[in-house]
């Protein structure tokens, strides 16, 4: 053999022995022993063990579910030196990372979710091998033990024939009872064992023997308890009571229906019915079933038997000619007046709804069954046998409310209905069966505040709601147009619908006579793309385009006098609308500042002087004068076409016009002035008496006789009278 040759087979030797040395690591043991401490005790591996299902289990005593504890794990000598690791499990949680100890051990605390209903808890361990290995594994089953004990509460121990009592259970752990809730039948009682929803257990006892008898409860729990010898022991200590039992008059029938529907059809031909052996029965024989024990009573059903069963128990037909219900009393079944047994059930009419109405939300109780998306509403059916039926809405979701009412006559439930509803109709539905009743869904339609309405008369567009008042306007009125804001209307949670809105347009002249009016009525706006339901606004009706009183209005805006107005109210159509709606005025006044005009007045008295005359006084008081002046008015700048109380003007004078004596024709003269004027501030005065003041030359002028000269301008000041055409 050559050289070669002897290292292949070394090599497939040493690979050999590799593979099983790596084999044997695998197989061995990676934990040596385990311990596990709660806060009273400490329980080892080694030896705090039973047999679980064949494998060895370490058990330990817990009191609480989330039990916390110290794990200690020893690994074994020939294990290594690589660090442990506790796999996550949804059982516990690990509180602490895996810490190596002076001792070798390495330690942490884990805290269990739940002991009582956890089941095969499990540690797994693993440390990393060398690589390309799998890592090292081992497996530390649990078992949580607890002590539980179980008393009966309670000194009464009497009972009777065919009723029900309900006993409380004291229990040191009562989780850890087992509860099925299912009944245990004996030959001297029928005995179930039920959990509250705050944890407290409760005995339901029915006896069926009379005289004193004992009731022995067997019960198991969660949880084992360990006993000697290594044994799991899952049954708790029977509890044994000893009661009297009595017996009732009558004895009680159980009827395997607690409900049947009065109507024509059961009346006739009856319902089915499986009631108790009455012993006492007669097959083939029709049975009174009254009201009361004593002869007399309301005949409320005959009961007709039919066969025995089986179970000992009576196939019968029950006729039902009236109404009961079980919180009226127990009924009786009687033979010739003698009442028999005595049983009970609800006797109901079919179910019927009368009326329907609803309740929006601060409102009132309404006929109307129109209700709208994006609403809760409160529905009230009113009727005969409301409280067996179930219903419910098509497509709308009832909501739990502790105004919640259910009764024989009367049920009130509260409905959403969705904003992206798509329907017009949602049915009133009982067991999947429709009643007759529907809610209709309408789209809302509230007056909103008319703020998404704006109006533009010359320059940016205004909200009508922020116009307060008259709007002086100084320049000309092209045009008076109203846009609309379809955003504005709707949001994402309040919805108002389509307006409906009307314009009563007016236009008066400087007097406050009615020159035009128009009316426009049925203009529809419809909320916006913003809007979750505009996909169910879309109507041909609804106007996008603005509102040009130009367009209307036979004499144009532009084409008004000084000082007219344009009034115009919008408001919500009436009769629309279940809640008043807005109405907003829009006045425009058009505005001026000054008035040009030509005026004829006859100053009277007026003082004169001429300038540069010598003597330099004033004439005597004139007569009356004519004056023709092209003059200006002032307007007052805050109130309405009122002038100010002066005027400036310019024009002809003719002092003493009309002063005929001849001997004082050398006061007659025409001068050309500047006149100012204050006039009384009382309007619609034909004839006023201003006072004037001014100056001016005049055309003949005064011949001075001392100087020789011609004196020619002068200044005068003096009432007169005007006359206003």
């Amino acid at each position: 053999m050559g050289l070669p040759s002897v290292f292949r087979v070394l090599g497939v030797v040493g690979a050999l022995l590799l593979a099983s040395l790596g084999a044997a690591r695998a197989q061995a043991p990676l934990l040596r022993d385990v311990t596990l401490r709660t806060d009273t005790a400490s329980y080892q591996l080694s030896r705090h063990t039973v047999i679980v299902q064949g494998e060895p289990t370490l058990f330990f005593w817990f009191r609480r579910d989330d039990e916390t504890v110290e794990v200690r794990f020893y690994p074994e000598k020939l294990a290594g030196d690589e660090p442990l690791r506790l796999r996550k499990s949804t059982d516990f949680q690990q509180l602490d990372s895996l810490t190596r100890e002076a001792d070798g051990a390495w330690r942490t605390r884990i805290k269990f979710q739940d002991l009582t209903s956890s089941q095969f808890i499990r540690l797994v361990v693993e440390q990393r091998g060398a690589p390309g290995d799998e890592p090292l594994r081992d497996v530390v089953p649990l078992l949580p033990v607890a002590y539980t004990s179980v008393n009966l509460r309670g000194s009464d121990d009497e009972l009777f024939v065919g009723e029900e009592k309900v006993l409380a259970l004291n229990s040191s752990n009562p989780r850890n009872v087992r509860v099925t809730g299912e009944w245990v039948r004996t030959e001297e009682f029928d005995y179930q064992v039920t959990r509250e929803p705050n944890g407290t257990l409760r005995l339901h006892v029915l006896p069926k023997q009379l005289g004193r008898r004992t009731l022995t409860v067997k019960l198991q729990s969660e949880r084992p308890m360990l006993q000697s010898g290594g044994r799991l022991n899952y049954q708790l200590p029977a509890l044994k009571q000893e009661f009297v039992v009595k017996a009732s008059r009558l004895r009680f029938l159980t009827p395997d229906k607690r409900m049947v529907t009065l109507d024509e059809n059961s009346r006739r031909r009856g319902v089915e019915l499986i009631l108790d052996n009455g012993r006492a029965f007669d097959l083939r024989r029709t049975y009174r079933v009254e009201d009361q024990e004593e002869p007399g009573g309301a005949l409320i059903a005959e009961l007709f038997t039919r066969q025995y069963l089986t179970n000992d128990r009576v196939l019968c037909f029950l006729r039902p000619y009236n109404t009961h219900r079980q919180t009226e009393g127990y009924l009786y079944l009687k033979q010739n007046d003698q009442a028999l047994y005595v049983t009970n059930l609800d006797i109901t009419p079919k179910t019927t709804i009368s009326s329907v109405q609803v309740l929006h939300r601060g409102g009132d109780w309404t006929s109307s069954l129109n209700v709208s998306p994006g609403e809760t509403v409160d529905v009230r059916l009113e009727g005969e046998g409301l409280q067996k039926a179930r219903f419910h809405f098509e497509d709308l979701p009832v909501i739990p409310s502790d105004s919640s009412i259910r009764t024989d006559s009367r049920v009130v439930l509260r409905v959403q209905v969705p904003v992206t509803f798509d329907k017009r109709r949602s049915n009133i539905l009982n067991a999947g069966q429709a009643t007759g009743q529907a809610l209709s869904i309408r789209e809302f339609q509230r007056p909103h505040p008319l703020d998404f309405v704006s109006v533009s008369y010359g320059d940016a567009s205004h909200p009508i709601t922020r116009l307060n008042g008259p709007v002086l306007f100084e320049r000309t009125v092209r045009d008076v147009v109203f846009s609309f804001n379809p955003n504005g209307i709707d949001t994402d949670k309040v919805f108002y619908g389509k307006q409906l809105l009307s314009f009563e347009i007016r236009t008066l002249n400087s007097k406050g006579e009615l020159v035009e009016i128009r009316n426009v009525d049925n203009v529809v706006i419809c909320p916006g793309d913003n809007s979750p339901r505009a996909v169910f606004y879309q109507d041909k009706a609804c106007r996008t385009d603005a509102l040009s009183l130009n367009a209307l209005l036979s004499r144009k805006t532009y084409d008004l006098d000084d000082w007219s107005r344009i009034i115009v109210t919008v408001k919500h159509q009436a009769g629309q609308y279940s809640d008043p709606g807005f109405t907003q005025t829009v006045e425009l006044v058009l505005k001026r500042n000054y008035k040009f005009d030509i005026d004829i007045s006859f100053p009277a008295g007026l003082l004169t002087r001429r300038i540069g005359e010598p003597n330099g006084s004033y004439t005597s008081f004139g007569g009356i004068s004519l004056a023709t002046l092209a003059q200006f008015s002032f307007y007052h700048p805050e109130k309405i076409n009122r002038l100010r109380p002066y005027k400036v003007g310019a024009g002809f004078v003719a002092l003493n016009a009309f002063n005929l004596n001849p001997d004082n024709n050398a006061n007659r003269d025409l001068g050309i002035v500047v006149l100012g004027s204050v006039y009384p501030t009382r309007r619609d005065a034909k004839l006023t008496f201003p006072l004037y003041l001014g100056g001016g030359y005049l055309l003949n002028g005064v011949k001075s006789v001392a100087t020789g000269k011609s004196y020619h301008w002068f200044v005068l000041f003096g009432p007169g009278i005007g006359v206003r055409l």
